[in-house]
């Protein structure tokens, strides 16, 4: 929790230790943290460069904790007056790229990256530094950046930033495909498959967006687009191949919990794999499910809906809400 001031969670636990006992030699510290005495040592040797910890003038070899209320103060004082004058520093940066791109040149509107790491790097600062929307297609076959979860997406999540994606079906197969795409629904991500995507792309606030170079080397490569007619092309890209994608959002819905006969959440996750266009095998894969309890819970929904068709079946469930097109 102290983190944010520069303790780590060993020196947290060592202050933490210091306060609750108020003085403390060194082996006595040792034995209440559980590690060696020269470790105990460095960690205090650490708080007392912060001015959490001091050693005793009236009992040599003990230390003693300072004041949480007046040590901590201090630290977080200082570090939001570091905070203060770097976000200043980031307005004025802002303000004067803003006033350059006023006058960008054409080569200047979009970037040549190289390497797997350059292309990861720009990857998450796209996401990092949106602040109102990500859209993204994903493809089966990642190579720079694997995956639809990382640190970055669940950061901008978490700071209100909206995601939809459209990911191909090729995705839904790959080892962690499922885990991932679990993990995005529950960050509330809108998400969308389609049989194939056109291509890799990831468009952040419709001001930047990424896009992967085909290259017979093998080192991967991407464009990054700034304000152009180019990312106008991209961002109506996205939207077409998003209109014509199927939801997906496994897991119970309102309307099912109001019937109690009605479909439970595996039915539902069921029901939005087929709509996606997978087949029963793939379903039953995807779900850790036997084909025949797959085939017997479409039976079964088929029979409630009072339908002879799967077809028939995609209909009644858009009519009852048990699947929605957000």
């Amino acid at each position: 929790m102290l983190g944010a001031i520069g303790l780590d969670e060993a020196h947290e636990s060592a202050y933490r230790a210091l306060v609750s006992v108020g003085a403390a030699d060194v082996p006595d510290l040792a034995r209440r943290l559980t590690i060696g005495e020269y470790d105990t040592e460095r960690a205090l040797r650490r708080l007392e460069l912060h001015g959490l910890a001091a050693q005793s003038t009236a009992r040599p070899g003990r230390w003693v904790a300072a004041p949480p209320g007046v040590a901590l103060g201090a630290l977080l004082t200082q570090q939001r007056h570091e905070l203060e004058k770097a976000e200043l520093a980031a307005a004025l940066l802002a303000e004067e790229y803003r006033a350059a791109a006023a006058e960008t040149a054409v080569h200047d509107l979009v970037e040549v990256v190289t390497g797997a790491s350059a292309v990861t790097r720009r990857f998450l600062q796209l996401q990092l530094g949106a602040s109102d929307e990500v859209c993204a297609l994903v493809t089966g076959n990642p190579v720079a950046v694997t995956g639809m979860e990382n640190d970055a997406e669940e950061q901008a999540s978490g700071r209100g930033v909206r995601y939809r994606v459209v990911i191909e079906r090729a995705v839904l197969d790959l080892p962690d495909g499922r885990t991932e795409l679990a993990a995005a629904l529950g960050r509330g991500e809108q998400v969308r498959v389609v049989e194939k995507v056109p291509t890799k792309l990831v468009v952040a606030d419709r001001t930047l967006a990424l896009v992967p170079l085909t290259s017979h080397s093998a080192e991967p490569a991407a464009l990054v687009v700034h304000a152009s007619g180019l990312l106008e092309l991209l961002c109506a890209l996205f939207e077409s191949v998003w209109r014509d994608a199927h939801p997906l959002h496994p897991g119970a819905s309102g309307a099912a919990e109001q019937e109690p006969d009605g479909p439970d959440g595996t039915d539902l996750e069921v029901l939005s794999l087929l709509l996606a266009g997978l087949t029963d095998a793939s379903v039953a894969k995807q779900l850790g499910l036997g084909l025949r309890t797959v085939q017997r819970r479409v039976k079964r929904l088929m029979e409630l809906t009072g339908v002879t068709t799967r077809l028939q079946l995609g209909w009644h469930a858009y009519e009852r809400g048990w699947v929605t097109r957000y």
